[in-house]
């Protein structure tokens, strides 16, 4: 039995974790590919990207209170495997209405395997560690992927792009089947509470759905923007590149400082520095603001939901809460495509900004009602096994 603190566990949960958060990273060249290659409009682009991350919600939100039912890794193999045959197909036409359900299966299939590696992560002895663990992978990934795929894209063509989502969605699918881990026992006495999630626990959920919002909202246009402000391809990929790069220190430091920085702070922080990234963004009209604030965009969100993850897992310690941790993010990630594309068609891209300020005003909000005092718990309380 392969178990979450083995390295073969812990190498597993990373590399699904990678395919499962494909789209924090590869969200730019997605609707960037699907605006420059397949000749959709902004609205159009960002619906097919809402489609593959509102089918995630889905199966998130379904199968989250399962998870003390489900195996695990079954459910992460057949979830990996069929949302990669999806986005193979997507490769293989061009009609939007086949891409737009094909988008919405792919979703619904990775969802589902994400929604078993978050919850078997936060079953294990200590959450904020093992996911901190998971996003410095991520990071990894992302230095590979941007460094890569918008280049394969640029001389292949679009119907590339999904094949290399394609390709990510197969390993996940092989080391799933090799080497997923099982869940550590949930203690004994949440099991006999396990019909109550904390009211603390839905403040965070929320304010990490707006975070979540936030991310897409802007990550989807990022390189758009800089196109259309005249920067070149050169450039933006180059942000895009050092943006792979910077994420690799955010999962870390968010573990060297899991004993030193209060959650709570962290997560009413976060917010306000995203918001205000996003303002400089999408309403720099020089290369050096846009770059700088490009580099370091998604490595605040990273940052601040490992604290997030770490915190909330110890306020609901069966696991099903964080098994929705695809739900609460990508029930905001979602929406963030599509609205993303409707302001920008009629508002242009300094709507982006505005709109960041007031969902991060409520993020704020939702992230003010997690009690004090339940940030104060050693953030490397292990799970008490019967």
């Amino acid at each position: 039995m392969i178990r979450t603190e083995s390295a073969r566990g812990r190498a597993a949960l990373m590399v699904a974790h990678c395919a499962g958060m494909v789209d924090l990273v590869a969200l730019p060249v997605w609707v960037g590919t699907l605006i420059g290659h397949y000749g959709l409009d902004p609205q159009q682009a960002g619906l097919l990207a809402t489609l593959f991350l509102g089918g995630a919600v889905v199966a998130s939100v379904l199968l989250a209170p399962l998870f003390h039912r489900l195996p695990g890794r079954t459910v992460a193999t057949l979830g990996f495997g069929l949302a990669g045959a999806g986005f193979y197909a997507v490769s293989r036409t061009t009609d939007f209405g086949p891409m737009a359900a094909l988008h919405a299966l792919a979703g619904v299939c990775a969802g589902a395997a994400l929604s078993v590696t978050h919850g078997t992560i936060a079953r294990s002895a200590n959450p904020h560690r093992l996911f901190a663990i998971v996003g410095m992978a991520l990071g990894v990934f992302a230095i590979a992927f941007l460094g890569a795929t918008p280049q394969v894209v640029a001389q292949a063509g679009g119907p590339a792009l999904f094949i290399v989502l394609a390709g990510v969605m197969g390993v996940a699918t092989i080391v799933s089947a090799l080497a997923f881990p099982v869940a550590d026992a949930a203690p004994a006495t949440q099991v006999a509470s396990a019909g109550r999630i904390p009211a603390a626990v839905w403040c965070g959920i929320v304010g990490i759905a707006c975070m979540g919002l936030v991310q897409s909202m802007t990550f989807s246009f990022l390189e758009r923007v800089g196109d259309h402000r005249g920067f070149g391809p050169q450039a933006v990929s180059g942000v895009l590149i050092a943006l792979g790069f910077v994420n690799l220190l955010p999962a870390a430091l968010a573990a060297l400082l899991q004993q030193r920085w209060s959650a709570r702070t962290v997560l009413l922080v976060g917010p306000v520095l995203q918001a205000l990234l996003v303002a400089t963004l999408m309403n720099a009209t020089a290369f050096a603001p846009y770059a700088m604030a490009a580099s370091v965009f998604a490595a605040v969100m990273i940052f601040t939901h490992t604290f997030a993850f770490g915190l909330l897992a110890r306020l609901d310690t069966s696991g099903r809460a964080m098994a929705a941790t695809p739900a609460m993010l990508m029930i905001g990630a979602a929406i963030g495509p599509i609205l993303g594309g409707t302001l920008v068609k009629s508002q242009g891209y300094g709507s982006l900004g505005a709109a960041a300020l007031l969902i991060g005003a409520v993020a704020v909000f939702c992230f003010s009602r997690i009690p004090a005092g339940t940030a104060a718990r050693p953030a490397g309380t292990q799970v008490a096994h019967p």
